[in-house]
């Protein structure tokens, strides 16, 4: 019987709508794959429902997650975001989602496209895995220890290995839906 990936664990709707409808789409537009990647650093010590139910709430507080206007945050922007309960009020994620919008712009400055940039680490392809359960899946890769080694030699934080590795499994730089799962074949098929 074909059903769900073990980890949408929840009977939350909202849930089981982000592994049905995003959760390893390939996504291909470098401000949302940003987005992303900020949010997964965000999620470090947390589940991912509590990202999932203050996504809406975190584009409004940090501007469409805009990287020019979060570079150009001040003290008084890192004061009203640790005073936003719609939040994930830490200091240390909020000064890193500062300092990666920087180092984004940096990297687009330098002539970088952010999604060429992290497309390039899998040869524009996403990776098929065929794990039959959830045990099976790893928490990190040496990709992923490649890529968090590069990001932060850019300058980005919150992009340790594992982070890296549930960023890249969101995206669809890795396909890591279960075989079982209706979601698996059909995120096959949107390799470009």
């Amino acid at each position: 019987m074909n059903q769900r990936c073990a980890w949408v664990n929840t009977p939350d709707p909202i849930y089981a709508a982000y592994h049905d409808t995003e959760w390893g789409v390939p996504e291909y537009d470098s401000r949302a794959l940003w987005e992303k990647l900020l949010l997964d650093g965000f999620q470090a010590g947390l589940a991912w429902i509590t990202i999932l139910r203050k996504r809406d709430t975190m584009r409004l507080a940090f501007d469409g997650f805009d990287p020019d206007r979060i570079a150009a945050y001040t003290d008084a922007d890192r004061e009203r975001l640790l005073a936003d309960p719609g939040i994930i009020r830490s200091k240390s994620k909020i000064d890193a989602a500062i300092g990666n919008a920087r180092a984004y712009i940096a990297m687009r400055e330098n002539g970088e496209d952010f999604s060429d940039y992290l497309w390039a680490f899998v040869g524009g392809t996403p990776i098929q895995n065929a794990y039959a359960s959830l045990a099976e899946v790893p928490t990190k890769t040496a990709l992923s220890e490649t890529i968090s080694k590069d990001l932060k030699k850019r300058g980005f934080k919150f992009v340790g290995p594992t982070i890296v590795y549930a960023f890249m499994e969101a995206v669809g730089m890795v396909n890591d839906h279960e075989v079982t799962c209706p979601r698996h074949a059909a995120v096959k098929q949107l390799v470009r």
